[in-house]
Parts: structure tokens; sequence; C-alpha cells
């Protein structure tokens, strides 16, 4: 049962990727394009842990995980304090 399911929810976490490049394209405000971002961010430690399970190596792929999320979550904050600074000298 879970061998048949771990492959449909890698190619669901792959089809819902598109969904967030187009907010990243399409979207309106910069804001808008960050959040786009993170879900892309979040969804790829999602496949990486689905991987993981499927290959048996679970262990490896959540320290990778932990990595990405952690650069992630800097990246993010650093973007968005420099957004809010360059909105105040405005």
């Amino acid at each position: 049962m879970i061998s048949s399911f771990l492959p449909i929810a890698i190619f669901g976490m792959l089809a819902i990727i598109p969904l967030y490049l187009y907010r990243i394209v399409r979207g309106p405000d910069v804001f808008d394009r960050l959040i786009g971002l993170n879900g892309i961010a979040t969804k790829t430690i999602l496949f990486l842990i689905l991987i993981g399970t499927y290959n048996g190596q679970l262990d490896m792929f959540i320290d990778i995980c932990l990595g990405y999320a952690l650069l992630n979550m800097v990246g993010s904050l650093a973007v968005g304090k420099y957004l809010e600074r360059k909105r105040l000298q405005e």
C-alpha cells in the first residue's frame, strides 16, 4: 500500500510546483513572488522526504532537508528585512 502511494505523492508534489512558478512570474508584488519561492522550497523539502522514504534512506534526506529549510528561512528573512528598509527609505 505504501509503496504504491509514494510515487503518486511524489508526482503530486511535482505537479503543484508549476502553480507556484506562475505565482512567481505573474505576481503583482515582490511579496507575492517571495511567497511563491517559499512555496516551491516547501514542496521541495516534502519532495526530498518522500524520495528518502522511497529509497529507504530517510535519515540522510532529513539532514539535507533541515539544511535546505534553514537556508530558505534565512534567505526569506534577509529579503524581507531588505525590502522593509527599502520601503522606509522611500
